[in-house]
């Protein structure tokens, strides 16, 4: 059994499973931080990067209280700049199921289009393919998604599939058996509420990809038929 983290600032006072589990992960920004390292550890700035409109004393007091909650650990290097990443626990890992029910849910009763003034990160939907993509046991293999940006850089998101185990990394994967790619306007059509994604090119092994694309995109085209 993990160690009992200790008291919360604010708890909700239920000997309830559901107020425990909200009394470790229901603050602002705890759940996009499991979300956003998902896809393996991260340093403080990065992860400033990647959780536009969290304040530098709101992130660094958020990384804190789950650290000692369990939820994370913290490596220090001896480097010059000094350099600390944060890495997920078992016990956090185990909310990337939560996640992805959450995403559903929200694909089902809460997506439109890109609204005035939201950050837009193709990113964030896709560390969540943990929890998305429901593999066949069968299936293995690696497909890559490639993200085009306004700025001309690209993204590169590793999705692994293994024995119905889905895990995600950043970063170029030569050797994926599938590759996705499009701009991000191309991307947001895909996971947006229309599910368009004809405009992605699929090159290599197109069932990989397929699943793939379905885990991250399909609750969206189900809430657009419901329409």
């Amino acid at each position: 059994m993990p160690a009992t983290p200790p008291p919360k600032r604010h708890p909700y006072h239920q000997w309830a499973p559901d107020a425990r589990a909200l009394d470790l992960v229901g603050d602002k920004w705890t759940l996009l931080i499991v979300r956003d390292l998902a896809a393996g550890p991260r340093r403080f700035v990065e992860l400033q990067r990647v959780l536009p409109g969290i304040s530098t004393e709101q992130l660094r007091s958020r990384l804190n209280r789950m650290v000692a909650d369990g939820l994370l650990t913290r490596q220090r290097y001896r480097e010059v700049p000094p350099r600390v990443d944060y890495e997920l626990t078992q016990r956090s890992r185990e909310l990337l199921p939560v996640l992805g029910a959450l995403a559903r849910w929200g694909y089902d009763w809460a997506w439109t289009a890109p609204r005035a003034g939201e950050a837009i990160d193709i990113g964030a939907i896709l560390r969540i393919a943990p929890g998305l993509v429901d593999a066949p046991a069968s299936l293995t293999g690696t497909a890559e998604l490639v993200v085009s940006r306004p700025d001309g850089s690209d993204r590169h998101y590793a999705i692994s599939l293994t024995r119905g185990e889905t895990t995600i990394s950043e970063g170029a994967a030569p050797d994926a058996g599938a590759r996705i790619r499009g701009s991000e306007a191309d991307w947001i059509d895909a996971v947006g509420p229309d599910a368009e994604r004809d405009a992605l090119s699929i090159e290599g092994d197109e069932r990989l990809a397929k699943v793939v694309l379905d885990g991250v995109c399909a609750r969206a085209a189900r809430a657009a038929r419901a329409a």
